[in-house]
C-alpha cells in the first residue's frame, strides 16, 4: 500500500514580516544615516576622538553593576539570556558600559589621558513599540575617559550641540549637576522627607524608587508624580562644595561658548552610573510646545571602579539617530543625494554587453560615475532610467559600432546624438564634462 507523502515545508506560501519593534532602513532612507555618520566623523577628527566598535552581545552582569539593577532599562526592558554555554548574555541596552569594559581591558588606563572615543551602531530594549521608537535602535556616543575637569563636560555639550546644529535642528541644552557620594545621600534623604506623606500617590514605578533609588523618581514621565514633585528643592542648591565649584564652571564654559542652556534640576538621567553633570539636548521648539529630548549624557566618574578598574573619573554622551531623522524630515533638512552619474552606458546585443563591461571599468579607473542596466535589451528603456537618473551624457554600443570602431555619446539634455571614435571616449568625455562643470 502507497503511503501518504507527507510534506516537510510547512506554510509554503507564508509571507514574513519584521519582528514586532524591529525596523528595517530602506535604501530611500540609507542617505539619512549615510550624512549623520559623515557629520559623526567629522566632528570626530575636530575634536581628537577615535572610533571603537565593542560587540552587541556582553555578560549581563556588565550592565546590571553598571546601569543598574533596579533601573526601567535592566528590570524591563534588557534582551538577556543564558545561550548554549551556560553563559549568561545580554544585548546591550547602551553604549557606554562596553566602552568602559573595553578600556579596562585593553589598558587604555596607559594611554595619554583622557582617552577620547565614540562609536555608532544598534541598541537593544525590550520597550513598547512607538512611532521612531524601535527594539533595535541605533545610538552614537563620545566617551571621554580619564580626567576630572569641568572643561571635559562643557567640551562633550559642545560636541553633542554642534552634531545637531549640523543636522539642521536647533538645540536647546537642559543641565543639571546630582552631587556625588558625598552630598547626594542627604539630597536623597531630603526626596524622602519631602514625598513621605505622598508616597502613596507616586505610581507603582516610584514607589520602588522611594525605597530603593529616591533620585530616579525625579525622572519619572507619570504626570501625577511630576506634579508632587513641584516644591521639591533643587539639586544644585545641595551640593557639596567640590560639585557646586565643578557645576559654576561647568556653566562658566557654556556661557563663553553661548551655548543656550536653561537649569532643569529634573534631568538625573535614568541610569545609575552617573555623578555631578548631567544634561539633555532637546529640540528647541518650546513655542511649538515639544520637548523632543534627541540626546544626553553626564559623568560617570565611579564606573571604570565599578567595572573593575582604577578609580578613574569620565563623562560622555549618547543620541539616537532614529529620533534625530524624524526631526530632520519634519523640518525638511536638505540632505546629500546620491550624486547623479556623469555617463550611462547602454548597450545592445551579447557583444555589446561584453565591450562595456571593460569600458565601465576603464571609465571608473578615469574618475567617471557611471550607471548602466545591462540586464535590459532595448536602447529606450535604457536612456529612459538614464534620464531617471540624471546621467549628464549617455553612451550607446551596438553591433554596427564595435564594427565601425565607434560609440554613439548622447547629450542627454539638448538630445544631441553624436558618432565618436571609440578609443577617445575618455579624451572626449573629459573635455564635454569639464566645460559642463565650469
Amino acid at each position: 500500500m502507497l503511503k501518504k507523502k507527507v510534506s516537510l515545508i510547512k506554510n509554503p506560501a507564508r509571507k514574513y514580516q519584521l519582528v514586532k519593534g524591529m525596523n528595517d532602513i530602506l535604501p530611500d532612507d540609507q542617505r539619512y544615516w549615510f550624512f549623520i555618520y559623515d557629520v559623526l566623523r567629522e566632528i570626530a577628527q575636530e575634536f581628537g576622538y577615535q572610533r571603537i566598535d565593542c560587540p552587541v552581545v556582553e555578560n549581563t552582569n556588565l550592565f546590571t553593576r553598571s546601569v543598574g539593577e533596579e533601573t526601567d532599562i535592566v528590570s524591563k526592558e534588557m534582551y538577556s539570556f543564558i545561550d548554549r554555554g551556560g553563559e549568561d548574555i545580554a544585548l546591550r541596552p547602551e553604549g557606554t558600559a562596553g566602552v568602559v569594559r573595553a578600556y579596562n581591558e585593553h589598558g587604555m588606563v596607559n594611554l595619554p589621558q583622557p582617552v577620547k572615543l565614540y562609536y555608532v551602531g544598534p541598541m537593544y530594549r525590550y520597550d513598547k513599540p512607538q512611532a521612531g521608537r524601535f527594539r533595535q535602535f541605533y545610538q552614537f556616543g563620545f566617551e571621554a575617559i580619564g580626567e576630572l575637569e569641568p572643561v571635559l563636560d562643557a567640551q562633550q555639550i559642545l560636541i553633542a550641540y554642534k552634531i545637531l546644529q549640523r543636522l539642521g535642528i536647533n538645540a536647546l541644552v537642559q543641565i543639571n549637576s546630582i552631587g556625588c557620594s558625598e552630598c547626594r545621600p542627604a539630597y536623597q534623604n531630603l526626596i524622602v522627607d519631602f514625598l513621605k506623606n505622598n508616597k502613596n500617590q507616586l505610581c507603582d514605578d516610584c514607589k520602588k524608587r522611594f525605597q530603593k533609588n529616591p533620585l530616579r523618581i525625579l525622572d519619572c514621565k507619570e504626570k501625577k508624580c511630576q506634579e508632587l514633585l513641584v516644591n521639591l528643592p533643587q539639586t544644585v542648591d545641595n551640593l557639596c562644595e567640590n560639585c557646586r565649584s565643578h557645576f559654576v564652571r561647568v556653566l562658566e564654559y557654556l556661557d563663553e561658548l553661548e551655548i543656550p542652556y536653561n537649569l532643569n534640576s529634573r534631568i538625573v538621567r535614568g541610569l545609575d552610573y552617573y555623578t555631578r553633570t548631567t544634561f539633555e539636548l532637546w529640540e528647541n521648539e518650546e513655542e511649538k510646545g515639544r520637548q523632543n529630548a534627541l540626546g544626553g549624557g553626564g559623568r560617570y566618574d565611579n564606573l571604570v571602579e565599578i567595572l573593575g578598574g582604577r578609580p578613574t573619573p569620565a563623562v560622555g554622551f549618547a543620541g539616537g539617530i532614529e529620533r534625530i531623522i524624524s526631526i530632520m524630515k519634519d523640518k525638511d533638512v536638505s540632505v546629500p543625494k546620491n550624486p547623479e552619474p556623469d555617463v550611462f552606458v547602454a548597450q545592445l546585443g551579447n557583444e555589446a554587453r561584453k565591450k562595456i563591461l571593460k569600458l565601465m571599468e576603464q571609465l571608473k579607473k578615469a574618475g567617471f560615475t557611471i550607471a548602466e542596466s545591462l540586464a535590459k535589451n532595448g536602447i529606450k528603456p535604457q536612456l529612459e532610467l538614464a534620464n531617471k537618473l540624471g546621467a549628464r551624457f549617455s553612451l550607446i554600443l551596438g553591433q554596427k559600432e564595435i564594427i565601425d570602431g565607434t560609440i554613439l555619446i548622447r547629450d542627454m539634455k539638448g538630445g544631441i546624438q553624436e558618432i565618436i571614435n571609440y578609443e577617445k571616449i575618455i579624451q572626449e568625455l573629459e573635455k564635454r564634462l569639464g566645460k559642463s562643470q565650469k
